[in-house]
């Protein structure tokens, strides 16, 4: 089974939760500040409306990036304590995002997309077309060919 590291999971789904945080901790800091005028209050604003933009993308991004280790026979997302063990035939698509680096999994019969890493870095070629070469993306390459998956 190969899966990415989980530093680049993490971060990626925390990363807007831990910058609204600081955008009100800043704005909080205007506030208390020494002058408390109609400047200060507008950059405060400015703040902690960053803030709750940020909370609110958080808030899409977090249920829909995922940890998932991906083997020969099957492919398991990763949620805490318990796993979801999926078998190849069930992918209904499985594709590299550009700009992104990203693999986007969609499942037969489930309606939203699972967004996971790949095990390396991924030559993004500007963007526009994007290739894994690592083990990932051997294994992934070569169950896609074998089931017909897009």
């Amino acid at each position: 089974m190969v899966e990415a590291n989980p530093v680049k999971f993490y971060f990626a789904k925390y990363f807007f939760l831990v910058f609204a945080l600081i955008q009100w901790i800043v704005g909080g800091i205007v506030i208390i500040g020494r002058d408390f005028n109609a400047k200060s209050f507008f950059i405060a604003l400015i703040f902690f409306t960053l803030g709750l933009i940020s909370l609110f993308i958080f808030s899409v991004i977090s249920d829909k990036i995922r940890r998932v280790a991906v083997g020969k026979n099957k492919i398991v997302v990763l949620e805490g304590h318990r796993n979801i063990r999926l078998e190849w035939p069930e992918v209904k698509s499985l594709r590299i995002v550009p700009f992104l680096n990203i693999y986007k999994l969609k499942i037969r019969g489930k309606k939203n997309c699972i967004y996971f890493f790949p095990s390396d870095n991924i030559d993004p070629a500007f963007g526009i077309i994007a290739k894994d070469t690592s083990k990932m993306g051997e294994i992934v390459a070569k169950r896609k060919k074998e089931f017909g998956i897009k």
